[in-house]
């Protein structure tokens, strides 16, 4: 009788990298279960050879019929706890069914074929998952190891960080890895896009670091923006900090930034919703271009620009965590009725009002929609120099006003 399965990995090299005890209990196996490849290593095995695919939940049950009466041996690529199926089983089954044997994986191999450590590597697998998970990953690390699967290819890869405008990557291919039909291919983002590769492939990612300006995550000085008049469309660093702690981003927020004008409030987001995405828009074409600008100073490339005048284009928009309206055009009763529909449960609006009347419209467009609001006012005063004296030369009061959507529930 055997009291726990054994899960073997087998890494690339195959057969040759088991050791003799591990050979034997596989050969000794009376139900084998794997991948077809995998269990073709061992064709005279005379275990029941059960094929590993879109049937775990079989393959569980199989497991749990027989466990501590027949011989059962998984056989797994690589390391099976590194993305692989023991956790799987071990969720579903418990640990103590389990004996788990890792391989060397085809991460270990690729990123030993191209002479990089990875114990700084951040790792991920599009293998039967969303593929657009990877995009907040990639744009905070340096070093990235994909496990890629036939559907989410290494061009599915490029045309999705493409599209969210990720840029300064080197790619390397690592096809049939550790066998005789081994390459590797080093190329850009677009030559992943025009290529086809292998189905057994790992992809990874060396990013660049870009050549920015120094500056904080938060607090970053009006005059380090640039502008497109003499500072008047720029919401000023006193408030802007309000701003931000009302808003209370979290490091995967989604955050729309409406009439963004310098973009000012938008980049500061971005640097501390680092794995989330900001969406500045901005009704004119010259002041979108003043932001894209500022976007490259910072390097902050979780932030996409939209040149429209709000609220057209907010429905394309993915639901936000948290908006910032910095500017409505006179449309603020519009803009708020679509924001107050599309924010997420337990996000926050923030609206900034230089004007009794714009603040007395958010608050009503705000109770009408049932959310919980405050109002703040910032009145602040920089130290100006006159003659051999200093004096303080007062900024424009603005009410910040916050409304809040509660989580469902």
């Amino acid at each position: 009788m055997q009291d726990k399965v054994l899960v073997a990995g087998i890494s690339p090299e195959g057969v040759s990298s088991l050791s003799p005890s591990i050979c034997q209990r596989i050969m000794e196996a009376e139900i084998l279960f794997g991948g077809r490849r995998l269990l073709a290593m061992f064709p005279s095995s005379a275990a029941e050879k059960v094929q590993i695919g879109n049937n775990l939940a079989e393959i569980v049950s199989l497991i749990r019929t027989n466990l501590g009466e027949r011989k059962m041996v998984v056989l797994a690529s690589g390391d099976p706890g590194f993305y692989g199926i023991a956790g799987y089983l071990t969720g579903k089954l418990g640990k103590d069914s389990f004996e788990i044997v890792p391989n060397v994986s085809s991460m270990q191999l690729a990123f030993a074929r191209i002479g990089e450590s990875w114990d700084d590597a951040a790792l991920v697998s599009v293998h039967s998952r969303p593929i657009e998970d990877i995009v907040s990953l990639v744009r905070s690390s340096r070093k990235i190891g994909i496990f890629t699967d036939d559907k989410n290819t290494p061009a599915q890869i490029a045309q999705l960080l493409l599209r969210h405008n990720i840029e300064n990557c080197r790619a390397y291919v690592c096809e049939d890895i550790g066998t005789t039909k081994e390459r590797i291919i080093e190329t850009s983002l677009e030559g992943l896009n025009e290529a086809g590769f292998s189905p057994l492939n790992v992809v990874i990612l060396m990013r660049e670091a870009k050549n920015t300006a120094p500056h904080p995550v938060m607090g970053i000085a009006d005059d380090e923006f640039k502008q497109p008049t003499d500072g008047h469309l720029i919401t000023k660093l006193e408030v802007r900090a309000v701003s931000l702690a009302k808003l209370a981003l979290k490091e995967e927020s989604i955050v729309w930034d409406i009439g963004a004008g310098s973009g000012a409030v938008a980049i500061e987001a971005s640097l501390l919703a680092g794995k989330g995405s900001v969406f500045a828009i901005e009704k004119s074409a010259g002041f979108a271009a003043v932001i894209e600008e500022n976007i490259q100073h910072f390097g902050c490339d979780n932030v996409s620009v939209i040149q429209a005048a709000a609220p057209d284009r907010l429905e394309e928009l993915p639901a936000p965590d948290a908006v910032f309206i910095g500017g409505s055009g006179g449309k603020i009763d519009e803009i708020l009725r679509i924001c107050c529909q599309r924010l997420k449960p337990g996000g926050r609006i923030v609206v900034n009002a230089a004007t009794f009347e714009t603040l007395q419209r958010a608050i009503d467009n705000l109770k009408k929609n049932e959310f919980n609001f405050e109002v703040t006012l910032v009145n602040a005063a920089r130290s100006k120099g006159i003659l051999d004296l200093t004096r303080l030369e007062a900024l424009n009061p603005v009410f910040i006003i916050t409304g809040r959507r509660e989580m469902e529930g």
